[in-house]
């Protein structure tokens, strides 16, 4: 995969690519990731790439020419030109897979006040990473960059997408590693059980009390099953189950004392 990104601080991105997952990606082949410098296309005999908006008002605005001649200069045929606009539909999980599989992902960073109007005609998508305020769109660039190589097959291990967070409605269930006990926080038996059916119910029960705490919103689309709403009974009871119980009593051997 190829990913360009139009800014006019390209030096932004140093950090991003040349860093942990990132970086292993670019190395094995995975993606390709370039910054193509706006003011390189500008025909402003002072370089300027901004000037203050037609009819008055605060701030500068970015000029379409020299965006528009930077994203002429990598386009390819299927390419897909993203530009950071509050206008745009906001970023997701489901985005991010569905730009996994383009071949070519162009992000455009808009900065100062704005940029000017027409460059909307020049792109296939316009899209937010939240209703928030930031100085430009070279962190929205990074957020999608980043979210979108670790899908790319090869950048990391598969199994590690499989139960994260937003790949499917719920959140991820609690992960532990050691020492057992930090602070008089403990890590819960059932871990070391050696019991997986009995780990795996214990997780997907988490899952369901982390949602429908911290994101109600995910929460009210669920479809539980009845497995589901025992499993909230459960919890709602405040009593361990009987399956967790016994699945501590076999594993006895394996449990922290």
């Amino acid at each position: 995969m190829r990913i360009s990104i139009l800014t006019l601080f390209p030096e932004m991105f140093t950090g991003l690519t040349e860093s942990s997952i990132i970086k292993r990606a670019i190395s094995k082949g995975v993606v390709s990731i370039e910054t193509i410098n706006i003011r390189s296309f500008t025909k402003d005999k002072y370089t300027r790439t901004d000037t203050p908006p037609t009819g008055g008002g605060a701030g500068l605005i970015e000029k379409a020419q020299p965006i528009v001649d930077a994203l002429r200069s990598v386009r390819t045929p299927g390419s897909h030109a993203v530009l950071f606009s509050p206008r745009g539909s906001t970023y997701n999980e489901a985005k991010a897979k569905q730009y996994s599989t383009l071949d070519h992902l162009i992000l455009i960073a808009g900065h100062y006040e704005g940029v000017d109007e027409r460059v909307n005609d020049y792109v296939d998508e316009l899209l937010s990473i939240g209703d928030y305020i930031l100085t430009g769109g070279e962190i929205p660039a990074m957020a999608v960059t980043d979210s979108v190589t670790r899908l790319l097959e090869g950048s990391i291990n598969s199994e590690s997408l499989e139960e994260e967070s937003f790949n499917t409605p719920l959140l991820e269930y609690p992960q532990y590693t050691e020492p057992f006990d930090f602070e008089g926080k403990e890590v819960p038996q059932i871990l070391y059980s050696g019991n997986h059916e009995a780990i795996k119910k214990w997780r997907r029960k988490e899952s369901l009390a982390l949602t429908r705490k911290y994101r109600p919103d995910l929460y009210k689309n669920l479809k539980l099953d009845k497995n589901d709403m025992k499993l909230l009974k459960e919890l709602d009871s405040g009593e361990t189950p009987d399956w967790e119980k016994l699945a501590l009593a076999k594993g006895h051997k394996f449990v922290k004392k």
